[in-house]
């Protein structure tokens, strides 16, 4: 191995980047238009444009990262987390292209990635497991009829992918249609596929989760095991390792299961095993995530085990050469995500104006963005992970209350004030905490105010213009921003900078460009008198209410994407829907008229 392709993008793209440099191997970036000055881009040996301002225009592109990794002479590729990371048939493309493929075997993540046929592989060893469906569910019908077997609360979960995508708890019969479209919807804008199961939801659940690690020798280790129990909307937030509060029977049952599992199923690579722990104790099996996690920091800072170098010696076939490794400390992430805790966790794109990042002892900074660039809207809401280490995990929460205490981030709203409340609250401080995974929306009582700050929008893409150009007599189409062709671009001899004394050109090759971003998120929400307003931008995926229907105050009108995430944008009044301004497909800026609310 000597250039590894990342096919991805933000803080995990730059995360895979320092670990090439660290290994003495070679670094490609691939971009989509909103990420031309993105900073994986510019910290990459080389960088090669994909090209269109969505996910599936660009990262989850296949074709255009194969013809990437041919342009750049890559040997290797690796997929980061979310987009094409745990998808069978990329792995295929790339190990047909005769590149070596950063992860597990196809078959791997065939039979894990598939949340029910993973299901099935954990019975056959032995794996504790909550009742659940034998197979995607036609469709809300069949939801119910689980639901009226099994009891309520019930999980319509996406059959594909993770990281909280497609994945809804239904406490009611009544709500199940409108879950069950959600989560396909969420679903397929995330991983290109809607099938789901569904399975019993224990109440009050910790959420609990093994770094594993696996060779083509059959060596398979727990690094660490890893709590991740505090989450919005079945998406974490913060992460610790190694999960503190376990019995010596638990963390047993966690490693054994998972080392089982994983050999029943012929792993290679880095993988996680996640599990859900119910009030009464019962452990039960959640799923597999074929790909590295977003929490893997955590991971790396108890064991001293480098997780990304791991998995490149895997793939170039070297044998792990240890067991479970001792570990040292306790560590905490932070994510830190574009949206306001103070209105629901609403996503936030936008434009960072200040950027003061915290340091000193037990810091670790993970961050895919700095002061001045955009966070758009097409992509997911994480900007940086701050990871705290502490001697153990009293130290760790006091180096943590210091270091966000420090940390400044101007321009947008973030959930930097949601976790300086959470390392106040005795919920999570406390030998042994508290917390369950919906502890946020049902227990958690600090009052957030929505954010106040200056918010700052980038307005869209720049504009941008193609000239031909000659260099060694070779001709080439360049993308360059409008208005440098006319006048403002002085041509020179190979090698020379622009006129004027603006920026000289990186001596990395990239090619094409296109500078981008989204309009950031305002204060928005539901205006006085009879306007209701989209509180943040995003793209409409549902309309609920139609021209002429009486809503009541709380009914769902129109349902909102951003982030990745669904959002229902409800009526602030009774009334009837009347000026309807929007269409499926649409997207709405932070502000904007969708409807009035008459009488």
């Amino acid at each position: 191995m000597r250039k590894v392709l990342i096919a991805n993008r933000g803080e995990i793209a730059v995360r895979i980047v320092r670990a090439c440099r660290d290994a003495g191997l070679g670094s490609v970036a691939v971009y989509g238009e909103l990420d031309l000055d993105a900073l994986h881009v510019t910290m990459a040996d080389e960088a090669y444009a994909l090209g269109g301002q969505s996910a599936a225009e660009s990262y989850l592109d296949i074709s255009k990262i194969l013809k990437a990794a041919a342009e750049s002479k890559a040997d290797a590729v690796h997929p980061g987390y979310g987009f094409l990371a745990e998808n069978a048939e990329f792995a295929r493309e790339v190990i047909g292209a005769g590149l070596n493929w950063i992860g597990p075997p196809p078959e791997a993540i065939d039979a894990l990635g598939d949340k029910i046929s993973a299901r099935r592989i954990a019975s056959s060893v032995g794996v504790p497991l909550a009742p659940g469906s034998d197979g995607p569910v036609s469709g809300p019908e069949e939801v119910a009829a689980f639901a009226a077997e099994y009891g309520l609360p019930i999980v319509i979960q996406a059959a594909y992918g993770g990281g909280g995508r497609g994945l809804k708890v239904a406490r009611t019969m009544e709500e199940i249609p409108a879950l069950f479209e959600s989560a396909v919807r969420e679903a397929v804008a995330a991983f290109g596929r809607g099938e789901c199961f569904v399975k019993r939801f224990l109440e009050r659940p910790r959420h609990v989760e093994t770094q594993c690690l696996a060779d083509s020798h059959g060596n398979v280790v727990v690094v660490s095991t890893r709590d991740c129990t505090l989450q919005r909307r079945n998406q974490k937030l913060v992460e610790e390792a190694p999960a503190p509060f376990l019995s010596a029977e638990q963390e047993g049952l966690l490693r054994s299961s998972s080392k089982a599992l994983l050999r029943a199923a012929g792993y290679v690579g880095a993988g996680t095993c996640e599990f859900l722990i119910g009030e009464d104790g019962t452990m039960s099996f959640l799923e597999v995530n074929t790909r590295l996690q977003v929490e893997h920091p955590v991971t790396e800072q108890v064991s001293g085990i480098d997780l990304v170098r791991e998995m490149f010696r895997i793939a170039d076939g070297e044998e792990l050469g240890y067991d479970d490794p001792p570990l040292r400390g306790h560590s905490i992430e932070f994510r830190i995500n574009a949206e306001d805790p103070g209105r629901g966790f609403l996503p936030a794109p936008g434009t960072i104006t200040a950027w003061r990042p915290p340091s000193g002892p037990g810091v670790r900074l993970d961050a895919g963005y700095g002061a001045g660039m955009t966070v758009p809207q097409a992509f997911d809401s994480l900007i940086a992970k701050l990871i705290v280490t502490g001697a153990d995990r009293a130290q760790c929460l006091e180096r943590s209350r210091r270091a966000l205490a420090e940390f400044e981030i101007g321009g947008m709203p973030t959930v930097l004030p949601f976790h300086r409340a959470v390392l106040d609250d005795p919920a999570f401080t406390a030998t042994p905490f508290t917390v369950h995974t919906g502890w946020i929306e049902t227990e958690f009582s600090a009052d957030l105010p929505p954010y106040a700050g200056d918010t700052v929008s980038s307005g869209g893409p720049a504009e941008r213009e193609r000239i031909t150009v000659e260099v060694g007599g070779k001709r080439l189409e360049v993308v360059i921003p409008a208005g440098l062709g006319g006048g403002g671009f002085a041509g020179g001899s190979a090698g020379g900078g622009p006129a004027g004394g603006g920026r000289p050109p990186s001596s990395r090759p990239r090619r094409g460009s296109a500078r981008g971003g989204s309009a950031g998120g305002g204060s928005g929400g539901a205006a006085g008198g009879d306007a209701l307003v989209s509180p943040m931008q995003g793209t409409i995926v549902k309309i609920v209410a139609e021209e002429g229907q009486q809503v009541s105050a709380g009914d769902t009108v129109v349902v909102l994407e951003a982030m990745k995430m669904e959002q229902p944008l409800t009526a602030h009044k009774d009334g009837v829907v009347t000026g309807l301004a929007v269409q499926v497909g649409q997207t709405v800026s932070s502000g904007e008229i969708i409807c009035q609310l008459r009488g």
